[in-house]
């Protein structure tokens, strides 16, 4: 999942840092998400894994990191049925 975000990140983040170098931690703002930026992102996730953020998804800190998306992605994706 992270190498997703990861692509997308490059493909629709808009970021100043290379998006393959970035640690799973790392604030996505100081490597240069703008707000724009993370609407798109927000898009093109949404269409790659398949799910909708919930209005109360719809903050800084559920975009802050790789890691912050992919655990709200997984929050959000059906567990699948044994």
């Amino acid at each position: 999942m992270h190498d997703t975000i990861r692509a997308l990140l490059t493909q629709s983040g808009r970021l100043t840092t290379d998006a393959s170098t970035l640690p799973v931690d790392a604030d996505l703002y100081t490597a240069g998400l703008t707000s724009h930026g993370s609407v798109t992102l927000m898009l093109a996730i949404e269409e790659a894994f398949d799910v909708e953020f919930p209005d109360h998804m719809l903050t800084r800190e559920v975009f802050s990191s790789i890691g912050a998306i992919a655990a709200a992605v997984a929050e959000l994706r059906p567990i699948p049925a044994a």
